[in-house]
């Protein structure tokens, strides 16, 4: 059965989707099979996954409303390697109708109930705020996964999605735990990121993944090839740190 990891922070720009893009590759490199979801109606998992958002005949916003099986829906990546539910705008209207649904936090644990066992890790991109289709993600997911940049407002945004993993934990799903902590953008020259970063490991513990995600430019340029950095520029900062991060995941996992 997969491990189901949401990757959640309602803080924008702190590298959610990059995570996902690169440790679903990364997972992939590590011989796992990997479904990655995006829920952003961006849509920019999809696009940096190499597939055109624009020209999906079917995307996860006609999974979740149940006008599409899974399989009309998945797509597969190349050379990534990781199986995709694609997105785009529509995804707004499935938030729209998921809300008046009875149980609508159901849809997408629903749609993958049936799917599971045909991999070891799937991993959800969220939307940057804590809506119906986060809140569908944390209602599917086992752990979550929250990116975090070492800078100033990173620990007051932090509080806030906490509780609210807590909350669905004790009313929908009890599975629920926060799986960890990914330092992201991380300067080491920077005194700031230092004294996040050591807050963070104060705080949380164990729960602060070793791995830390540095800045790096061939990380930044790999989206706009529709390439995962490890397809990009495998032997980059940003490809071995992902790679580092999939290894300390599944040694987590295991």
């Amino acid at each position: 059965m997969a491990n189901v990891f949401a990757v959640t922070n309602q803080k924008g720009g702190v590298g959610k989707t990059t995570t996902c893009v690169n440790l679903a590759a990364s997972l992939v490199a590590t011989k796992r099979k990997v479904l990655l979801i995006d829920l952003d109606p961006q849509g920019n998992a999809t696009m940096g996954s190499g597939v055109d958002k624009y020209n999906c005949e079917q995307s996860v916003c006609d999974l979740l409303l149940g006008d599409a099986t899974f399989s009309d829906v998945k797509v597969s990546t190349d050379p990534a390697g990781y199986d995709l539910l694609p997105a785009n705008a529509e995804l707004t209207t499935a938030e729209v109708q998921l809300l008046q649904q009875d149980k609508g936090q159901f849809s997408l644990k629903n749609a993958l109930s049936d799917v599971l066992d045909q991999y070891d890790y799937v991993l959800m991109d969220c939307p940057p705020s804590l809506n119906m289709l986060t809140v569908n993600a944390l209602t599917a997911a086992q752990g979550v996964i929250i990116p975090v940049q070492c800078e100033y407002y990173a620990l007051e945004g932090l509080s806030s999605l906490i509780q609210t993993i807590q909350q669905v934990s004790e009313s929908i799903n009890p599975e629920l735990q926060v799986e960890g902590l990914l330092r992201t953008m991380f300067d080491p020259r920077n005194s700031l990121t230092r004294d996040v970063s050591s807050q963070l490991t104060e705080h949380f513990g164990d729960r602060v993944y070793n791995t830390v995600i540095p800045r790096n430019v061939r990380l930044a340029e790999a989206p706009s090839h529709g390439l995962p950095v490890l397809s990009y520029d495998e032997k980059s900062k940003g490809s071995l740190a992902y790679l580092a991060l999939a290894g300390e995941l599944v040694r987590r996992t295991n």
